[in-house]
């Protein structure tokens, strides 16, 4: 009797919680990178909309707890009180840990309360200036016939410059056609192109569009299944599965997350507030000046993005372990 007056006593107390959530405390959003890369921006962007959509004083405030390609920040978002007060933005990175880490401390399907997928960036295929070829079946061919000669940057293990290069080489089965120099953030790696030290690079729009409008790298196909039409700068680009590559679709897309246990209504409470910012005038703007394309189907929901995740492991999986890059 007394043990069911406890757990009443406990589920009053969740519930009233609930209903005053936020309350005074902020809201921190773990972003699992360092301050100032995309990431980062779409979570410091992303919070200050869903204080005005949340209202009731809502305070979101943005934590950088970078390492182990965004695994130390996820850790701490599943180890945190599932109160709502504590949550995480991560990228395409969220499928791709099981199958680069040996070890990680969480279950990505298992461990979280799916929140809602935000956005989608497109990546480019770029290339040093000083490359011989103008566009992508020449550039294809240049590889080919360059084998063993041409090495590709990526910002470091599970960054989504990782994973695209991986997906590219694996698609043109060119994986032992060039070697692979990992950087300590997209910074170094895109230093590194444009000094001519490495000659490809595949990356998102948030960190290519300005090179290649000012010429200083040479821009050769994107990686989504549709020409970026409406894309000022990177509409008249080929996409890869136009250039042949079948099925080839690859975006970098960032969703929300909380630790697995956070009561429904404060789910409710965040999911309805990440909604209603999805849709806000302000942000969609700032996420297109971004390159980034703000989600608008059912994958806003809690089931529909749980879903989508596993589809994205379930594809990441095989192009990773065939590369055998991965992290202790």
């Amino acid at each position: 009797m007394k043990r069911l007056l406890v757990i009443a006593a406990a589920a009053v107390s969740l519930f009233a919680q609930a209903q005053d959530y936020p309350g005074s405390k902020p809201i921190t959003i773990v972003v699992p990178f360092a301050a100032g890369g995309p990431t980062d921006l779409v979570a410091r962007q992303l919070g200050e909309t869903m204080r005005k959509t949340m209202g009731g004083g809502a305070n979101f405030v943005v934590e950088n707890t970078a390492g182990a390609g965004g695994t130390i920040g996820a850790t701490k978002v599943a180890r945190a009180a599932p109160d709502g007060h504590t949550l995480l933005l991560f990228h395409i990175g969220m499928a791709a840990t099981p199958a680069l880490y040996k070890k990680i401390q969480y279950k990505p399907l298992e461990d979280f309360e799916f929140l809602g997928l935000v956005n989608e960036v497109p990546m480019t295929l770029i290339g040093k200036p000083q490359l011989p070829a103008n566009t992508y079946r020449d550039f294809e061919s240049y590889i080919r016939a360059n084998a063993g000669k041409l090495n590709i940057a990526h910002a470091g293990l599970g960054s989504a410059s990782h994973l695209c290069g991986l997906m590219w080489q694996s698609a043109i089965k060119a994986s032992e056609a060039m070697t692979t120099i990992p950087y300590g953030g997209t910074a170094p790696a895109m230093n590194a192109l444009l000094g001519g030290q490495v000659d490809l690079m595949c990356d998102q729009t948030t960190n290519t569009t300005q090179q290649i409008a000012s010429g200083r790298v040479k821009a050769f196909a994107v990686t989504t299944a549709k020409p970026l039409s409406k894309h000022k700068l990177l509409k008249d680009y080929p996409t890869l599965q136009e250039m042949g590559l079948k099925g080839f679709d690859l975006t970098i897309w960032h969703g929300l997350y909380a630790p697995k246990g956070t009561p429904p209504a404060v789910l409710k409470k965040v999911n309805d507030a990440l909604k209603l910012a999805l849709k806000d005038a302000d942000f969609l703007k700032k996420q297109d000046d971004l390159g980034a394309v703000v989600v608008s189907d059912n994958r806003m929901e809690p089931a529909a993005h749980k879903a989508f995740v596993a589809g994205e492991i379930a594809k990441l999986k095989p192009v990773i372990e065939a590369a055998k890059q991965f992290a202790d």
